[in-house]
């Protein structure tokens, strides 16, 4: 126990809470349509006649937790069978997974990807070929596996990054330039820093564009309930002018607290499975860098678990003023190194104090807020940022958000209990 930390935070009150229930729009497609959605859009655009008998057709898969991955990745792969073509999966994650081929692999096995699941050969490698030089003078690089592939479909997910803003942020470009670039092509698109990372991602994207064999893009757009909200099958050649119109659809669909201030936010857990950042700072408002900005003002955060689909991977740390012990002690620096080395942003994979308990880390992060009314703390709780329909606030909301339309008060007040070693219990 950290007696002296002890003795100046125990008096520290814990605000009352209440749970409250948030409303965004809900464009949604249910999980049991989506392989005859997928199917329908490859179909529409013309698509799956590219896909002929006998091609080795290479399918990305991502790190991310994007909604009903395993059913649209199926879907992708059951399309490229009935084209009588062989289907395989490439991990498309840069340096995720500790930047090996079996961390890589693992990761999507966590996220239901697997030979088995998907009924087809998940081929891992961080071996990359190269392209050739960009219009900025960087080496553009593709997985081996992939690359010698008779066609790749690009399958990703299309929504705001958390480090920058431009016409293309997480999306397909992305996805070719950085996830299928392995760890060495994520370097190379990170080495300048994140102001330059945009414009290397899209210079690298065309290269591969150009020279390597792809097909068409599947790309995901998510609404804010972390469910599928639409799937656009996008033809090679109008990658470029359609991906920015998708992105701002994105942007439209991105939930967010909409208490807009807090003195302190309390994050259950973090991960990879919710954002390359562990958690989403579109959300949080804890950004790495100055090229971003939103989500929630806050002052301090604290983030008390990791996911275990992250594999000790903690990298978003950093971006918290105060962690748990708990947390701390399922850190794998050999999983969460390799990311900040490769993406030059060392912020992220910082350790704030490390506190004994779920109770200690949200007391410090109370005391050590300044200018506030310490009686009445403004603290917001939420499980993760990718899951914020339901939330918990402090009881100095309570009279501000009763009357809202797009919220609704869902409990009564409570205190948070925590047990005799100070782990939350509610």
């Amino acid at each position: 126990m950290l007696k002296n930390v002890d003795r100046l935070l125990r008096d520290i009150p814990v605000p009352k809470m209440f749970r409250v229930r948030q409303f965004f729009l809900r464009p949604q497609i249910v999980p049991e349509d989506i392989p005859a959605e997928v199917a329908q859009q490859l179909s529409e655009a013309g698509l799956t006649e590219l896909i002929r008998p006998g091609m080795r057709i290479a399918i990305t898969a991502g790190s991310r937790g994007i909604a009903n991955i395993p059913v649209i990745t199926k879907a992708i792969v059951d399309v490229v069978k009935e084209r009588q073509a062989h289907p395989f999966i490439v991990p498309a994650m840069g340096s995720h997974g500790g930047a090996t081929a079996e961390g890589q692999a693992a990761m999507l096995k966590g996220l239901g990807i697997s030979e088995e699941t998907m009924g087809c050969p998940v081929c891992s490698s961080m071996e990359v070929v190269s392209l050739g030089l960009s219009d900025d003078g960087k080496e553009a690089v593709i997985d081996r596996y992939a690359m010698e592939a008779d066609g790749i479909i690009v399958s990703c997910r299309v929504k705001p990054h958390n480090s920058f803003r431009y016409r293309y942020e997480s999306g397909i470009l992305k996805m070719m330039a950085v996830g299928l670039g392995k760890q060495q092509g994520a370097a190379a698109c990170h080495e300048d820093g994140v102001p330059s990372l945009p414009y290397h991602v899209e210079s690298i994207a065309k290269v591969i564009l150009n020279k390597a064999p792809i097909l068409f893009a599947v790309a995901v757009i998510e609404n804010a309930y972390d469910e599928t909200a639409r799937i656009v099958a996008v033809p090679k050649d109008e990658i470029l002018e359609t991906e920015p119109a998708l992105l701002e659809e994105a942007k439209r669909n991105m939930p967010g607290i909409l208490v807009g201030e807090a003195d302190v936010l309390v994050i259950d857990e973090i991960g990879k499975n919710y954002s390359g950042s562990g958690t989403d700072p579109n959300i949080t408002g804890t950004f790495s860098t100055d090229c971003a900005s939103g989500g929630l003002k806050v002052q301090r955060t604290c983030m008390l678990d990791v996911s275990a689909v992250s594999h000790g991977n903690a990298f978003g740390t950093g971006l918290a003023n105060a962690i748990t012990r708990r947390l701390f002690d399922k850190m794998d620096f050999d999983q969460m190194y390799p990311n900040c080395i490769t993406s030059t942003v060392l912020k992220t994979a910082c350790i704030p104090p490390v506190m004994d308990s779920d109770l200690r880390a949200i007391q410090l992060c109370i005391r050590t807020c300044c200018g506030i009314d310490r009686e009445h703390p403004r603290v917001v709780r939420i499980p993760n940022s990718l899951h914020i329909e339901h939330i918990m606030l402090s009881e100095a909301y309570y009279d501000m958000v009763k009357d809202r339309k797009d919220m609704e008060i869902e409990s009564g007040l409570f205190e948070l209990e925590f047990d005799e070693n100070g782990t939350l219990l509610n």
